[in-house]
């Protein structure tokens, strides 16, 4: 039995996490972290995500229950997420990370501990989303060299704090790879203005914030006659917190690396 811990099980995914490795037969659910400075620490974390007493209360640090678990679950923010990720290298601990958002500087510091730490990092950790991955990836290859203009849409809930979202910058680049290209060269992520015509070989990207979507991402291949689009909606954050329990589940078993939902999933090619 796999013993995750999650992190800020007071926050709308804290509290969907901790109901999915609950609910996973094959983990164990020992424990989980507040702010320190929150009236909620102490308080059961089964109470805090409505699904009962579970005897199970929520810490103010890891510190308190790192002999407790063996993987920390982590959507929390940059800053604290490599704090998390440096706390698992000096303990022996693995992690799971779906925090998005991070600067190309704190991608580098993540990377800088694959050697140390056996660990998921993945922009969403829904099967749906990637499997889409690998259906952009053929698309991409097929179409994106034949004269079909390229764009992501992605329409997410009032609260995200990022865009475009990482699931979006994901498929981007997904698709860019499968191309020859990358988005620091080709990403268009703002259209303003007297922006000119569109170049054959942008990849757009455009951002929708409203209500309490949970999630919604479109990549559109369009030429002239036709106009092929490539969705994935979610209507619940259990898909993605399920994947991350699973995800912690495979991470249990593996050495020292930086891994992905393709290698959880068994989805990238061998070679």
């Amino acid at each position: 039995m796999t013993r995750i811990a999650i992190v800020g099980v007071a926050g709308r995914m804290g509290r969907v996490l901790t109901a999915a490795a609950y609910q996973d037969s094959d983990a164990t659910l020992a424990g989980g972290t507040v702010r320190p400075q929150s009236s909620l620490v102490g308080a059961d974390i089964g109470e805090l995500a409505g699904i009962g007493r579970l005897g199970v209360t929520a810490a103010s640090s890891l510190t308190d229950i790192a002999e407790d678990i063996d993987v920390l679950i982590d959507f929390s923010t940059p800053e604290l997420t490599l704090a998390n990720l440096a706390f698992c290298a000096e303990h022996g601990k693995r992690i799971v990370i779906g925090t998005t958002g991070l600067s190309d500087a704190q991608l580098v510091e993540l990377d800088s501990y694959r050697d140390r730490v056996p660990m998921v990092f993945a922009p969403n950790m829904s099967v749906g989303v990637n499997l889409t991955l690998n259906l952009l990836q053929t698309a991409a290859t097929a179409l994106g060299d034949e004269g079909y203009d390229i764009e992501v849409v992605e329409a997410h809930h009032r609260h995200k704090v990022d865009a475009p979202s990482g699931t979006a910058l994901k498929m981007g680049e997904t698709v860019a790879q499968a191309l020859g290209r990358t988005l620091k060269e080709h990403g268009v992520f703002e259209r303003v203005g007297q922006c000119g015509p569109r170049r054959d070989d942008e990849i757009g990207f455009a951002t929708l914030r409203a209500g309490d979507i949970v999630g919604e991402h479109t990549v559109m291949f369009a030429t002239e006659g036709e106009r092929i689009e490539i969705t994935h909606k979610a209507s619940s954050r259990m898909t993605f917190a399920k994947g991350a329990v699973r995800a912690a589940r495979w991470v249990a078993e593996r050495p020292n690396g930086r891994y992905d939902m393709q290698d959880v999933l068994g989805l990238k090619a061998e070679g």
